[in-house]
């Protein structure tokens, strides 16, 4: 009886966060943390059932597991959030994770009865989302992974970034013995290219091979050195093509699958997080890229077991969030509007996959809110505008943002300086004495996400 009374009242939950790139999830995590470690204090939890029903009896940091995620590191972090003069922290790479306990009265009658607390062991593991592009690289082989890169490759910003790999590759005879020397140099240039991509200028989501960018353990590893080839490329056994094609599965086995059976297929839950604000910002062709991006991680969710990737993913996921983050960069009447873009985008799979058996849902969120919304008459008409801290200014500057589209925009609606979101420094918060954070939509996002596993 006390075996089964404890397996009722202590419970486990792997919750999954990943985003594209620049979309904020080392903040997340951090700003996550910090406030189930506060209980939310004096931050605003009015979503969440376990603070509003008063059932929260407390929090601790667990140790580290045992495995090959690194512990996050939440104290430096947070340190580097709530100093005198703050500073975003530096994004995580590779795997790492958080663990933490909360120990609650659960609301079930026979539970509640029982007159005993129950604990949830949430595990908050950070990946990065190039892995999660990297899946369907599982039902794809080598010839038809290469002609999707160089269509991607026809077009600008990869165009120009692409330049000197192409070259390169322009000059190399894939039919020739294979050469380590070779394939060192295209994989270089082609790694190059995807920094490029990643990069703050390049601004750039669909990014594959990810081991490419964040190896993880897999560092060093001879089977990372390959690279791409020409559409239509061929060779015999021994040769320069017939090598790579037998690194890139070596990779699809090696590190993909790993990161599958190891991780992947033991997720309970999942937030994907994007900003969308930014590839706004940043034009039409970065906003489509943006698009395919979110389109081929839907694919890892919303396959059945019928299908092929489906089989190999088998993933046991049962509940998938999309979060556009940042939201603090436009004024509180633009939330809903971010909150309804990033649904539509996401609409299609997230029908399917809901189909089936996984609950999706979307969220505009801020991890930390770095402006607030101020009205102001501009030429006759009132506006609400957005007060922050701008990178190397002084002081707080009051900026209009514009509206945030409700539809998928298309290429004829960027008109010059339409979507201007500008990214804010970090508040002075003064330390953490209190634990105040202040944040948008978190404990929307944490009911969501294991509020059932609260009750």
């Amino acid at each position: 009886m006390d075996e089964w009374l404890d397996a009722a009242l202590n419970r486990s939950v792997r919750l999954a966060v990943t985003g594209l790139s620049q979309s904020g999830k080392t903040v997340f995590i951090n700003a996550l943390t910090h406030q189930i470690l506060h209980g939310f204090h004096g931050a605003g939890a009015a979503h969440l059932d376990l603070l509003t029903q008063g059932r929260f009896n407390g929090s601790r940091l667990l140790p580290p597991a045992a495995g090959d995620a690194a512990p996050f590191p939440y104290e430096q972090m947070i340190t580097s959030l709530t100093a005198p003069e703050p500073s975003w922290p530096k994004a995580t790479h590779g795997l790492s994770e958080v663990r933490l306990a909360l120990r609650f009265r659960p609301n079930g009658v026979l539970r509640s009865r029982l007159n005993k607390d129950a604990t949830l062991a949430l595990d908050i593991v950070d990946y990065p989302g190039e892995w999660l592009l990297d899946l369907p690289l599982l039902e794809l082989d080598f010839d038809q992974w290469s002609q999707q890169v160089f269509e991607l490759c026809q077009h600008e910003p990869r165009k120009h970034l692409a330049k000197a790999w192409l070259q390169a590759l322009a000059e190399v005879e894939m039919g020739g013995p294979a050469n380590e020397e070779i394939m060192q140099r295209l994989h270089q240039l082609y790694t190059t290219f995807l920094r490029a991509c990643k990069s703050e200028e390049g601004g750039l989501s669909m990014l594959q091979p990810g081991g490419f960018l964040v190896p993880g353990k897999w560092e060093g590893a001879p089977w990372l050195v390959f690279s791409p080839v020409r559409p239509g490329s061929k060779g015999g056994q021994g040769s320069l093509y017939a090598e790579m094609a037998e690194r890139f599965e070596a990779y699809k086995q090696n590190m993909v699958m790993d990161f599958q059976q190891a991780h992947f297929a033991r997720f309970d839950r999942q937030i994907v997080m994007v900003d969308l604000l930014s590839a706004l910002s940043n034009g039409p062709a970065r906003f489509a890229d943006m698009q395919q991006a979110l389109q081929t991680i839907m694919r890892c969710f919303s396959y059945g077991k019928s299908n092929l990737l489906g089989r190999i993913l088998n993933p046991r996921i049962d509940k998938l969030l999309f979060a556009a983050t940042k939201v603090d960069q436009v004024a509180a009447d633009q939330h809903e509007r971010l909150a309804r873009l990033i649904g539509k985008m996401v609409a299609r799979p997230s029908n399917e996959a809901s189909f089936l058996g996984v609950e999706t849902k979307t969220v505009a969120l801020s991890s930390l809110v770095c402006t607030r919304t101020v009205q102001r008459q501009h030429e006759g008409r009132m506006l609400a505008f957005v007060q922050g801290k701008l990178k190397n200014q002084p002081r707080d500057v009051l900026l209009y943002p514009g509206e945030v589209p409700t539809t998928i925009p298309t290429a004829d609606d960027w008109p010059a300086e339409r979507f201007q979101f500008m990214a804010f420094e970090p508040p002075r918060l003064g330390g953490i004495q209190g634990g105040v954070l202040p944040h948008m939509r978190l404990d929307q996002t944490l009911q969501f996400l294991i509020g059932d596993k609260l009750g």
